[in-house]
Order: C-alpha cells, then sequence, then structure tokens
C-alpha cells in the first residue's frame, strides 16, 4: 500500500476502531490526530470513554511513521459549551458506596498513564494541544494541563470544583499546575472550589493561548503550523524542560493514592452534593440535545 493511500484508509479513526464516546481523525496534511470527546450519558470521562482513549493514545505510539506521521495530537470537544465535565461522579459514587478502592484507583491510574503519555510525547515528539471551548471542570481542567499545549476560547469556565465534595483534583492537577505556576498558586486554584475563565487563567500562565469566542479551532491551527516552521527545534525544548522539571508516573500514583483514600472517607453529605451535580449535568445535556433538536425540527 502506497503512504498516500495508508493515510486515507486511517483518516476516520473514529469509525475504523468503533469508538462510540468521542469521535477522531487523522489529518495527513498537518500529521495530527483530533479527537473530540462526547461521553455518554453525560459529557464526562466515563470508563468507556478512557478506555477509547487509551486505544488511540496506544495505536498513535505503535503506528508506522512510514504508514503515518503522527506528529500532533488535539483533544477537543463534540459537544457544544462544554470541553469535559471531569470525572465519572455517578461512577465515583457507586465506587465508594461499594467501598471499591480498587476500581477508583484503576480508573486514577488510567488517567495518570495516557497523562504521563502526553508528558513523554508518546515516544516520538508528538506535540499536544488541548482545545477548550466551553466548560472544563475538574478532570476536564485537570487532563488538558499534561498537554504541550493549551488553548481556551475567552467564555470558557474552567475550575475544580471538587472540593465542595470534600475531595481534591487527585489525577495530577497539583503536578503539573506546579510546572506552570507556583505551588502556592496552584494549591489556590486546586481549592478554591471557584470557576475561572480562560482570561484569568491566560494570565496566569496557566492557559498558553487565548482565542475569541468561536475561533479557536483557527487559532489552534494558526499555532500548529507556526510550531511546524520550527517543529525540531520546539519538540526538543519540551523535552529539555521535562528534563528540569520532571514528573514520573510514581509522583503522579502517590498523590492518586491519597486521592482514593480521601474518596473512600467522604461522608453522605459529599454523596449527595455528587449525585446533585450529576442531575445537574444531566438537565445541562437535556437542554443541549433540545437546542440541537429545534432546528431540525423547525425544518421540518
Amino acid at each position: 500500500m502506497s503512504r498516500s493511500a495508508a493515510k486515507t484508509v486511517h483518516t476516520d479513526l473514529g469509525q475504523a476502531r468503533g469508538y462510540t464516546h468521542m469521535d477522531a481523525h487523522y489529518d495527513a496534511d498537518t500529521g495530527a490526530v483530533w479527537f473530540r470527546m462526547h461521553g455518554e450519558p453525560r459529557p464526562s470521562f466515563t470508563p468507556t470513554l478512557l478506555r477509547e482513549m487509551q486505544d488511540l493514545f496506544d495505536f498513535i505510539r505503535q503506528v508506522d511513521d512510514a504508514v503515518m506521521p503522527v506528529r500532533y495530537l488535539v483533544a477537543a470537544s463534540a459537544v457544544p459549551g462544554v470541553y469535559n465535565l471531569g470525572g465519572d461522579l455517578a461512577y465515583f459514587r457507586r465506587c465508594i458506596e461499594a467501598r471499591d478502592a480498587e476500581a477508583l484507583r484503576e480508573y486514577a491510574y488510567s488517567c495518570l498513564r495516557m497523562e504521563m503519555t502526553c508528558v513523554e510525547q508518546f515516544g516520538k515528539g508528538v506535540t499536544s494541544y488541548a482545545l477548550i471551548q466551553g466548560s472544563a471542570l475538574g478532570g476536564g481542567f485537570e487532563a488538558p494541563l499534561s498537554c504541550d499545549y493549551i488553548v481556551a476560547e475567552r467564555s470558557a469556565q474552567i475550575g475544580f470544583p471538587e472540593i465542595l465534595f470534600d475531595l481534591f483534583p487527585g489525577m495530577g492537577a497539583m503536578s503539573f499546575l506546579s510546572r506552570r505556576v507556583s505551588p502556592a498558586v496552584a494549591e489556590r486554584l486546586i481549592t478554591s472550589g471557584r470557576m475561572y475563565t480562560a482570561a484569568e487563567l491566560h494570565e496566569l500562565g496557566v492557559v498558553d493561548i487565548l482565542a475569541e469566542d468561536g475561533e479557536g479551532e483557527a487559532v489552534l491551527r494558526r499555532a500548529m503550523a507556526e510550531h511546524r516552521s520550527h517543529q525540531r527545534g520546539r519538540v526538543a525544548a519540551r523535552r529539555a524542560r521535562n528534563l528540569m522539571q520532571p514528573i514520573t508516573f510514581e509522583e503522579l500514583a502517590r498523590v492518586a493514592d491519597l486521592w482514593v483514600e480521601a474518596a473512600l472517607e467522604v461522608d453522605g453529605r459529599a454523596l449527595k452534593v455528587m449525585e446533585r451535580i450529576v442531575r445537574s449535568q444531566d438537565r445541562r445535556r437535556e437542554r443541549t440535545m433540545q437546542r440541537k433538536e429545534e432546528p431540525a425540527a423547525e425544518t421540518a
């Protein structure tokens, strides 16, 4: 099979690999793999979405450059107004009530493995971007922090609500934030419980590129084109930073273990808060689906 033919075959990775909680495609012109999340029944990191992401990450690691040269990964959302609502709270609640520490730990470790894959640039210099359009909460903020660059649209609302149910973001937030801001600022962002604007986080240096609403993808593509013009030097510089500010799986795992312990200690009040948040997420999704269906109904 010719190189160009191979690119065509692998363009729609989501369909080829049977993904149901995200779409994925390969852009041969830029060497970028884009994936857009739409976890079900709500846009969070469901166990199914995590498995599909891991499958995609493994594919990128293993694919032959002669068949499909991957230079970039872009993590985005297919849900209007939402990047990702974070950890699957309904799943967490079930695990906590069942006292299933191992299920919680495996969930956390699966997130960490993918974050470390981004840090290690997939073992072959793949640069990762997160494109935040809409709400990015909890793990939906945590995961982008492991990417090389975060692009966020101005109206994005970003933050860690975990403190509201007596938890903390235990899957890399402190480690990754502390590479972008001081540990004191990182702790404030984690424990305040408030939502921050993309502009606020850009001012702090957490968000790398601020885009106007609706322009995020175009801005990211321009940033990618600029990166390609000096790709080798930029990739080497990022590797140098990772050597100077190393993050290891062991470090992340120790924090995740603390998160599992804390999760098993939350009380009934905290579980009720989780349940209310899940109901709120469901209502939000229903409103979004209704808005998507209205134009079709009017056309009919």
